[in-house]
């Protein structure tokens, strides 16, 4: 069946949910407005329960089916937005400093809601929807927040289903991949302390930028020389600070930052180990120490085999065909949900738009129907009428 007539009647509504929640975003766990916009919405469409403070600011709400098979679905959507400061110039860009929209969020919440309100008058399916609005998909690990708060038991979720827009697909269209999805994604922070100095008189310190210089380059042997070469691996620094600012003075500490994103646990283990064996050999070397913190971030996405051969066959009824997606070296905490129960995670097409995380990114509002029809359908054809 291809996008549902409803969807294309439903659109100016729903554009204009997406676009409230694009002018007004919230970062992390600081949803309290969308949150309650959403739970408003959930209780006015008529579901059957409606829960608020799952993982500090998610909401979860149930809708029954005609009959009760007992299967029990999960459809979630992320709700926050990105500490970026928007540059698009549309009239309904975001109203507060520092705050938008920039990976398609508020997309994702307004479909999930667009779904919500259409299953709710039709309940043409046997068994239970449950649906999640997830807040702090951006490095807040909400996803986890909400799998610790119990939420997969509570509400005994036997399959769990995802969505996040693409940039570079054409709208509308689909993209899927079993197995790695999205990359794992730690981080580490080295400060190195030497002996500053006059920077005319460097035989008295132990220079921690120079340590540094070293450091930054001696780390991309991690992947071109301990990294097998056909497994994915970055490591990228993307901070280096010291502790002075002037010309004429060798800083007596140096800061480096970075990430590294994986798709197997040994490729982590090991960029681990290398980082922090690199840094203490540097450090011996020159004569510094170091002070290592590696964070172990978003584990790796993995889609399951069923559902994503499932979710594919959703996708072409609804558009016409679904493509293969490439490994993503991104992180998406959706990643927990699939460690708790099967499930897969999709791309829709946002069309030739920026990319996600860019100042000039917008939701693509053309892209609603098709994903609202997706996750009805996912709906109607895994839990069909009785």
């Amino acid at each position: 069946m291809p996008i549902k007539n409803r969807f294309a009647e439903l659109l100016p509504e729903i554009t204009a949910w997406r676009r409230d929640l694009h002018e007004n975003p919230e970062i992390l766990f600081e949803t309290h407005r969308t949150s309650k916009i959403v739970a408003d919405k959930l209780r006015e469409f008529g579901c059957e329960e409606v829960v608020e403070g799952i993982g500090r600011t998610g909401v979860v709400a149930t809708i029954k089916g005609r009959t009760d098979s007992g299967k029990v679905i999960g459809l979630r959507a992320d709700m926050d937005a990105l500490p970026i400061h928007e540059q698009t110039g549309k009239p309904y860009a975001s109203r507060t400093a520092n705050a938008m929209h920039a990976c398609g969020h508020d997309g994702h919440t307004a479909m999930l809601l667009g779904a919500a309100k259409y299953l709710s008058e039709t309940r043409n399916f046997d068994g239970t929807v449950v649906l999640i609005f997830q807040p702090a998909e951006e490095g807040g690990g909400g996803g986890k927040e909400m799998c610790d708060d119990g939420m997969m038991d509570r509400w005994n979720i036997q399959e769990v289903y995802g969505m996040h827009n693409w940039p570079g697909k054409p709208v509308g269209s689909f993209a899927i991949r079993p197995g790695a999805f999205f990359a794992a994604t730690d981080q580490f922070d080295i400060t190195l302390t030497g002996k500053g100095g006059h920077a005319a008189k460097p035989q008295e310190v132990i220079d921690t930028t120079l340590m540094g210089a070293h450091l930054v380059t001696a780390l991309q042997s991690i992947v071109s020389r301990n990294a097998d070469p056909v497994k994915q691996i970055v490591v990228s620094v993307t901070s280096f600070e010291t502790s002075s600012k002037a010309f004429n003075v060798i800083p007596q500490r140096v800061q480096i930052r970075g990430t590294v994103r994986t798709m197997a646990e040994d490729q982590r283990d090991l960029a681990e180990k290398r980082i922090k064996e690199i840094t203490d050999g540097i450090c011996t070397t020159f004569g510094g120490s170091a002070e290592i913190t590696y964070h172990r971030g978003y584990p790796v996405m993995v889609n399951h085999d069923e559902q994503t051969e499932f979710a594919a066959e959703v996708a072409t009824a609804v558009s016409g065909h679904c493509d293969d997606a490439p490994l993503v070296m991104g992180g998406e905490d959706f990643a927990f949900m699939l460690e708790e129960r099967p499930g897969a995670y999709i791309l829709v097409g946002n069309g030739e738009t920026a990319p996600v995380h860019h100042p000039e990114y917008d939701f693509t509002d053309e892209a609603i129907p098709a994903g609202c029809s997706w996750w009805a359908e996912i709906v109607e054809r895994r839990m069909p009428a009785a």
